[in-house]
């Protein structure tokens, strides 16, 4: 497995003037999700003076179906678009490289980033059937018009917003902790590190369980030897954005425990022992996702690829 050692993404992060040292790196990486989430502060504050408050954000249950999803995509857009600016910042005047090499190279960009939207997709979709199997999951009996065909528009439109939030958090954690620090130190420090610093973003999530911040971390793993292998961002950045959008706005069920609002093409709900569903986390929560990174670590550290079979 040479790809884990000698990663492009190391390269790309050794084209700096410095790699900062793991003790800037760690609490930096919270104060930039901290300050990006600032961000958002514009667009909530009177979103919620119109449309009232909930205990996670914005009351968004009684707008029309296409509006709901156009204003749940800004508020993705707007809680995470300031990431990418300080990434920017940082890396133009303290590490003195480039954006693009977070991971962002153009060369093969489409077909990396079409196979993540399509791995992702899989992956979740896999979940889900799990559940299935299981008796899991039922169907849920909603408004009609935020789900099927009525909700078509709405459902388009939040995947922008998931397309900015997933690459943003990418960006930061995959495509800037893990090489900086992997460069730096050891491959496996950035890996385990980067995953750890997830894990922790995500803790003040509401219905977190025992489970669930084991999948976050499971999730950082498999997202970390995913970049690593394919040397790039644009996989890795699609499949996260696609496995949200999947979750909440496919097939209706809360992401990280938040609502995902704008409607929903199938509308599930889990049924049974929290433990194996997720609860009210969703099925992040469960160990049916538990599973399907397990897996999903066993393929991309072990599957033979053809030029991983001329290089390995």
């Amino acid at each position: 497995m040479t790809w884990f050692n000698h990663s492009k993404l190391f390269d790309l992060a050794r084209r700096g003037q410095r790699l900062p040292h793991i003790a800037v790196v760690v609490p930096l990486a919270f104060l930039f999700t901290l300050i990006a989430q600032f961000g958002a502060f514009p667009l909530l504050i009177p979103l919620g003076l119109v449309y009232g408050f909930t205990a996670t954000g914005v009351s968004l249950a009684g707008v029309p179906n296409t509006l709901a999803g156009f204003w749940m995509s800004l508020q993705l857009v707007s809680s995470f678009i300031l990431a990418y600016v300080i990434l920017w910042a940082w890396l133009k005047w303290v590490e003195k490289r480039p954006f693009w090499t977070l991971g962002y190279e153009v060369k093969g960009a489409l077909c990396q980033y079409g196979r993540g939207f399509l791995i992702g997709a899989c992956m979740f979709a896999g979940a889900v059937g799990i559940l299935s199997l299981f008796g899991g999951v039922s169907l849920e009996q909603g408004d009609l018009s935020k789900q099927g065909l009525p909700a078509v528009t709405g459902v388009l439109l939040v995947l922008v917003g998931w397309v900015i939030q997933g690459g943003a958090e990418e960006a930061l954690i995959r495509g800037w902790v893990l090489p900086v620090i992997g460069a730096r130190y050891k491959p496996w420090i950035g890996l385990l590190v980067s995953a750890l610093i997830f894990s922790v973003l995500h803790g003040l999530n509401p219905g977190l369980n025992a489970i669930a911040l084991i999948n976050l971390a499971l999730f950082g793993v498999f997202a970390g030897l995913y970049a690593m292998r394919e040397g790039s961002l644009w996989g890795i950045s699609a499949l996260h954005s696609v496995w949200n959008w999947v979750q909440g706005n496919f097939f209706g069920f809360q992401v990280s425990g938040m609502n995902a609002d704008g409607g929903t093409l199938i509308n599930l709900m889990e049924t049974g022992a929290d433990w194996f569903t997720g609860g009210a986390f969703g099925p992040e929560g469960g160990l049916a996702v538990t599973i399907i990174l397990a897996l999903g670590i066993v393929v991309t550290l072990f599957w033979k690829s053809k030029s991983a079979n001329s290089s390995e």
